[in-house]
């Protein structure tokens, strides 16, 4: 795979580059609520403007359905990557159309420029190879050299992802490069204890990475919602928290192979619950008891991981010389049940170890919940990419990069 300094090397003045990031950022009334995927890029885009390079920044931003919606433009990002820059970007409100050439022509040496939301067009998610290649065709023309940066997308089959690098001199930018050197440390060459602590809503969304992981880490912490399946499959009682029943039967299975491996498995010994999911626009009270893991009241839903399992936690993430976490502990967005993911974030914050933030959620929850991001070993930007890297999938974005 080359990368950006080899590029550079060789010369980018007067040459348009492609740059695939990730501007997926969330907004709230058109306004950007968390910026860290632009900042992620800004090394790339600054490098390639100051070495002459008429600068093309490309995204998806949400879910759009192959048509132009205004909801999902990206001229917050653009705006806010102008800041960042401290110079003028252009926006095309198109993504191949006469905007789009319109505002790459007019580019000159050192500038840049940001195209519509790539979503809006079919092609660019399209299961039709013909398809998505046409309009890689179409994005191939704005350009001299392609560069990917948008780690956050490269495990997805799309026309910019993984057909267009085919049709240009392709590097990885430095975002890519920095993601793929922290992966390999947790796949290739761990340091160990390796201790791995996963959350969030859905334990289907996290099996394949566990069954990896029976093989390689040390120790697992199982939080958030997916938590409430593993302790229903110990028999106990989970009132109204969130439940996958008909994974009850890989859990189990999963829970015995640990034990025949020597993984160290860790559940939950109390929870924070209440018998109302809490309001999250108005933060109001949501008078939370914490309950033994074994004793949740019918009339009751877990909402994050109790006291003695955040010590507990912490004490198991202590000695870790590679932690990996992804997944909050509970429903962060709430200060009730914000507690838990704040011990997971504070024990990495006090670990000696190779500590890695595994993007989505959890790279949020950092910043909402206001750590120093430099006090980690290393934030990533593309939760579903680190999970499926992980679980030993090929990234069609990683392989599309290789030579």
């Amino acid at each position: 795979m080359k990368t950006i300094d080899e590029l550079l090397s060789e010369g980018v003045d007067g040459k348009r580059v492609f740059v695939r990031a990730d501007l997926n950022v969330p907004l709230a009334d058109g306004v950007i609520t968390d910026d860290g995927r632009i900042r992620a890029v800004l090394p790339t885009v600054k490098a390639l403007a100051e070495a002459g390079a008429k600068v093309v920044v490309a995204s998806h931003l949400g879910r759009p359905k192959g048509a132009p919606d205004p909801a999902f433009s990206l001229l917050p990002a653009a705006e806010r990557l102008g800041e960042l820059l401290g110079a003028p970007v252009a926006f095309a409100q198109d993504t191949v159309g006469p905007a789009a050439h319109d505002a790459v022509d007019g580019l000159q040496p050192g500038q840049v420029a940001v195209i519509e939301n790539l979503r809006f067009n079919p092609g660019e998610t399209s299961k039709d190879d013909a398809e998505r290649g046409a309009f890689a065709d179409r994005l191939a023309a704005l350009a001299d050299v392609y560069v990917g940066d948008g780690f956050g997308a490269v495990h997805r089959k799309h026309a910019s992802v993984y057909d267009l690098p085919a049709r240009l001199p392709h590097y990885a930018g430095y975002l890519i490069a920095t993601e793929v050197g922290v992966l390999k440390k947790l796949t290739e060459d761990v340091q160990r204890p390796y201790v791995v602590a996963l959350g969030g809503a859905k334990v289907s969304d996290k099996l394949a990475v566990i069954d990896q992981l029976l093989g390689k880490a040390d120790r697992l912490l199982i939080g958030g919602g997916m938590a409430y399946t593993f302790l229903k499959a110990k028999g106990y009682e989970v009132g109204k928290s969130l439940l996958q029943e008909d994974q009850i039967p890989v859990v189990k299975e999963y829970m015995e192979r640990a034990e025949k491996s020597g993984v160290e498995l860790v559940l939950p010994v109390d929870a924070m619950v209440s018998p109302d999911f809490p309001d999250l626009k108005t933060k109001a009270p949501a008078n939370p008891t914490a309950v033994a893991a074994d004793a949740i009241p019918a009339d009751q839903e877990g909402l994050d991981i109790g006291p003695e399992t955040r010590t507990l936690y912490a004490a198991k993430l202590a000695d870790a010389a590679t932690v990996f976490w992804n997944g909050p502990m509970g429903v962060f967005e709430h200060p009730d049940f914000a507690e838990g993911t704040k011990a997971v974030a504070q024990a990495l914050v006090d670990s000696k170890g190779f500590t890695v933030v595994g993007g989505g959620d959890s790279a949020a929850a950092v910043r909402t919940l206001g750590f120093d991001e430099s006090a980690f070993g290393h934030i990533s930007t593309g939760g579903g990419a680190s999970l499926e890297y992980l679980e030993g999938k090929t990234l069609p974005g990683l392989a599309a990069l290789e030579d």
